[in-house]
């Protein structure tokens, strides 16, 4: 449909010209102004854009999908640099002692920071908050982003009803701040749905402590928008704060650190599905083969970043997903013990209506298997022991 649309010339096709795209920014937010931080944006819409043309094979979809997520990224950005100016006290907000949970993509970050959300001790970043930090309309008598949210997952699940089973969410959801990565086009989100190895290996190669200091920037900007002066440790949970840990903890050197472990086996193997379910989406040329050796390397990469970082914090506390999955409640119990926080009766109740709550049975629907893609378990585990070795 979209095709036949471009050839009748009933819309244009969309240009994924790092140039269009600022334009088109410009023009659907009235303002020209990226501000004066850089965190180094533009070389990296510049390899984002080559990547896509020259490396992912998007068909129109795909095309229609890219074009939409920039050019949505570099309006937020333009409506959050036009925010500070007018309000430079948002540099002043304070981010006491936050909470990053630190594991690998499909570790259980998700179900942690859902259950630390029950706590109202704490305080998280929600979905709608995530991908639009910033509203469009500060004037209307409701917040544009809750609506823009259920309006975007409503079309995601329509054309992708397969994700919701991989990491079922709804947009006032405890979630990830990945939504804050793509404001620096940096980050996962566009790994785990394009093939584009070019921008992967600048961004692992590359010091990402300028991306992380407008992160802050961003969920301080959430905080004030609130309006809630309350200094609550922040959940933070991102699969990319594993490979960027150091950055990570330099921004952030208060933090308090929860880090998540799995068998690599299964985190590369539920990667390596959940990548793949993105890129079917986007492009006709999908290679399983090529997505194993990927997210192998991901994977491996991450684990040897983050047990550096974790040289120099090693008051963390360690969590396995298999012990969470056998008993939840005794290992929230012990992580409270370790974290020397007081778990309420209340707060285990609203843990406990959490977990009982249907649509968290759907992510037994996620099925993958390795050979897929190209891998063996031993493969897998000669490259993890290759790195503790090395280590």
């Amino acid at each position: 449909m979209l095709e036949h649309g471009w050839r009748q010339g009933w819309s244009d096709r969309p240009a994924l010209d790092p140039l269009a795209m600022i334009a088109a920014a410009r023009e659907s937010t009235g303002l020209c102004n990226f501000g004066e931080e850089d965190d180094g944006w533009r070389p990296r819409l510049n390899l984002l854009a080559d990547a896509l043309q020259q490396e992912a094979g998007l068909n129109a979809l795909g095309l229609t999908i890219a074009y939409g997520q920039i050019v949505a990224a570099l309006s937020n950005r333009l409506r959050a640099a036009s925010l500070w100016h007018r309000h430079p006290e948002i540099a002043d907000v304070p981010m006491t002692a936050p909470i990053i949970i630190v594991g690998q993509m499909r570790s259980g970050s998700t179900l942690m920071q859902r259950l630390l959300a029950c706590d109202p001790a704490f305080t998280f970043t929600r979905f709608f908050e995530s991908w639009n930090p910033v509203p469009r309309w500060d004037w209307l008598p409701f917040d544009d982003r809750r609506w823009r949210s259920r309006m975007a997952l409503s079309l995601a699940h329509w054309l992708n009803p397969k994700f919701a089973a991989i990491h079922p969410t709804q947009a006032t959801d405890a979630d990830e701040e990945i939504g804050l990565h793509n404001i620096s086009l940096y980050g996962a989100a566009f790994e785990a749905q394009w093939r584009i190895p070019s921008f992967a290996r600048h961004g692992e190669a590359s010091d990402s402590r300028p991306v992380y200091r407008q992160f802050r920037r961003h969920l301080q900007t959430i905080h004030w928008l609130r309006r809630d002066r309350t200094d609550k440790p922040w959940i933070m949970k991102l699969p990319q704060f594993a490979q960027d840990l150091e950055a990570v903890l330099d921004i952030f050197p208060d933090a308090r650190l929860i880090v998540l472990q799995r068998d690599p086996v299964e985190i590369v193997g539920s990667s390596a599905s959940l990548v793949r379910n993105q890129m079917a989406l986007q492009s006709d040329r999908v290679d399983d083969r090529w997505i194993g050796r990927e997210w192998l390397h991901k994977v491996a990469l991450r684990e040897e970043r983050m047990a550096q970082a974790l040289v120099r914090h090693s008051d963390a506390a360690l969590v396995a997903y298999s012990a969470m999955q056998a008993d939840w409640q005794g290992e929230v119990h012990r992580l409270y013990h370790t974290m020397g926080w007081s778990l309420t009766p209340a707060v285990l109740d609203r843990m406990t209506s959490f977990m009982q709550q249907p649509r968290h049975g759907r992510l037994s629907g996620h099925q993958y298997n390795i050979s897929d893609f190209g891998l063996t378990e031993a493969q897998i585990r000669n490259t993890m022991m290759g790195l503790s070795q090395a280590a």
